[in-house]
């Protein structure tokens, strides 16, 4: 027997039946988010490939969904010590489960270091904040946002408009964000998949989930009762709908189909004119939402104001809103023009500071 040909027989040997999730996380690196029935094939094309290389293993692909569970939790665990995880999230329209490999340590917005620059990271995050901070949880932002939005970073970074362009482009092509036919950028299922822990820290009272699954929603709809906390996604309500007819959480009746009109839309639909004419703060979205509970909590009768003296309209606390609120505008849609004028400072008390 020649030299290759021992070589060749002792690899064959080396084979075995626990390289199938070695060359199932091969076949996953190499994609940067998959459903669950292109990870399925995966793991069964990966079976195939093992057996080529050893036919005596003989493996076969079990049909019950217990055994992909059990290999889901297999793969989970000799991943456990790099902080890894193949985690799985439903595609918010469709409902698809969909699956990544993802980091579970750290900052996870630092990931994108391997592919993007500090001055592109920076940027996304910018984006992040813009889409999180979005007033009405439309949770998405115009694409002259999206570009002025350049001039506002801090520290400044050097980007041109056209560079700011190519890398938006980069960002929906690379599966970050989704460009609607509207324009507007939101996030994607892959970054609600891979960014979760890093959106669950930076934004846990701007985060919403959906009452059914209990996931991240930025799609689908909210219950039209003033105060009910209840938020679906689409294919959750579609589900939902089919076995009971009234909301979960306050019992009034809901019509079939969630788009009826009777809805309130969360994300995109729920975005309307006029938001792209200034930029929210952290503070201004804290005390946006704040004044909204306190228009919906003047529904209520109050006893220690007198039966005499008419409640306030609601149409008279956000006049009074729009008012304290000043409008931040860019003059230039130049973004590689620095700005003169200091951005004004508000003394503003967010609502997260006056819970500690």
């Amino acid at each position: 027997m020649t030299r290759r040909a021992t070589r060749l027989v002792s690899c064959v040997h080396m084979v075995s039946s626990d390289d199938v999730p070695r060359v199932f996380l091969q076949a996953i690196l190499s994609r940067a988010i998959v459903s669950e029935k292109l990870a399925q094939a995966l793991w069964a094309k990966s079976i195939d490939t093992v057996n080529a290389a050893n036919p005596e293993l003989e493996l076969r692909l079990p049909a019950d969904r217990g055994a992909w569970d059990e290999f889901v939790t297999k793969i989970n665990q000799s991943l456990d010590g790099l902080d890894l995880e193949f985690r799985h999230l439903h595609d918010e329209n469709y409902g698809t489960q969909m699956y990544a490999l993802v980091n579970r340590k750290g900052d996870e917005i630092a990931q994108m270091a391997t592919e993007y620059t500090a001055a592109e990271i920076a940027f996304f995050k910018a984006i992040i904040e813009l889409i999180m901070l979005a007033p009405r949880h439309s949770f998405s932002v115009s694409s002259t946002v999206a570009l002025r939005e350049v001039s506002a970073i801090k520290p400044k970074i050097n980007m041109t408009k056209s560079q700011a362009e190519a890398v938006l482009g980069s960002f929906v092509a690379k599966g970050w964000l989704v460009k609607s036919k509207r324009g507007r950028y939101s996030l994607s299922t892959r970054s609600l998949l891979e960014l979760s822990p890093y959106l669950k820290t930076t934004y846990p009272e701007e985060l919403i989930e959906c009452t059914i699954c209990l996931e991240i929603i930025t799609r689908g709809v909210a219950c039209p009762r003033d105060n009910c906390k209840t938020y679906m996604h689409y294919h959750c309500f579609t589900n939902f709908r089919r076995r009971q007819s009234s909301c979960p959480t306050c019992r009034i009746d809901w019509p079939e189909n969630h788009a009826d009109n009777t809805f309130v839309p969360i994300g995109e639909g729920a975005a309307r004119e006029g938001d792209d004419a200034r930029r929210l703060s952290r503070n201004e979205a804290s005390d946006e939402d704040d004044e909204e509970e306190e228009v919906y909590n003047e529904d209520e009768p109050d006893t220690t104001q007198s039966q005499s003296q008419p409640p306030p309209q609601r149409k008279t606390q956000r006049t009074q809103r729009a008012t304290k609120s000043k409008a931040i505008q860019d003059d230039s849609m130049d973004i590689d023009q620095e700005e003169n004028a200091e951005p004004v400072k508000k003394e503003k008390t967010s609502r997260r500071s006056t819970r500690k």
